[in-house]
């Protein structure tokens, strides 16, 4: 069962792949495109396109593009747009997010818990300075130390321990590499406990619907082991937090 299979599964009832609640997600989206009556937003790593749907059923005059390499969850953010009426206003592209190239710059862009698509988190404020039009926003997401990390929980992770630094020194770098926050969000416990739960819950879910499917074990697996690296290793080590960045 191939990764990109397990994290459609794992997020059929979370879209947003990231630890946020929809109350935070709106308070984010509501801040970044606040005063912007019409504009433009790119996602480098948008999934299923959650984040960008939303951003258009919100502002009818707001168009958007969406790049992923997942040609399935293209495919789903597809049939969500135009469900909800956003299809024309939106474009969808199967490309490596470094790849891409677009004619105009965008007003605002996107990347939330897919900086691993430019190497970290620095690379990906580089790629996005590139991208971004005179007075645009930046939303990131990166992972950060809550405390010290415990080999169970770099194990859990699959991580080293220089992959993240802790809050003050992520936020110190952001500044060094020419952004000032403007707003940010850093994830609750309920936040995380609510994602992981859901992340395990929704992959086990289909397995237990569909024993017979050549995949039922392995997604059983998958989630079993995802819950135990999770509460027996990076619970209460590993935060996350949204940026909302300019640049400075």
């Amino acid at each position: 069962m191939d990764r990109q299979q397990i994290s459609r599964l794992a997020h059929a009832r979370h879209p947003i792949a990231a630890p946020l609640a929809d109350e935070s997600v709106a308070r984010l989206l509501d801040r970044a495109t606040a005063g912007t009556e019409r504009g433009r937003a790119v996602d480098l790593g948008c999934g299923e396109g959650a984040w960008l749907v939303r951003t258009l059923a919100a502002h009818p005059e707001w168009h958007a593009v969406g790049v992923d390499l997942d040609a399935a969850a293209l495919t789903r953010a597809r049939e969500t747009a135009t469900a909800l009426g956003v299809a024309r206003r939106i474009g969808l592209h199967h490309l490596d997010a470094r790849e891409f190239t677009p004619r105009e710059p965008f007003d605002l862009v996107l990347c939330v818990g897919a900086t691993h698509a430019f190497g970290g988190l620095l690379p990906t404020l580089a790629a996005a300075r590139e991208l971004l039009a005179p007075g645009g926003w930046l939303l990131v997401g990166e992972g950060f130390w809550q405390c010290e990390p415990s080999r169970a929980a770099l194990d859990g992770l699959g991580a080293t321990r220089d992959d993240f630094a802790d809050l003050a020194t992520t936020t110190d770098r952001v500044v060094s590499a020419g952004w000032t926050p403007v707003f940010g969000h850093v994830s609750t416990e309920q936040e995380w406990d609510d994602y992981e739960f859901c992340w395990t819950g929704s992959l086990a879910e289909w397995a237990l619907d569909q024993p017979d499917h050549p995949d039922a074990a392995a997604a059983r697996e998958a989630a079993d082991r995802h819950r135990t690296q999770w509460l027996h290793g990076y619970r209460g080590t590993f935060g996350f937090v949204t940026y909302l960045l300019r640049r400075s």
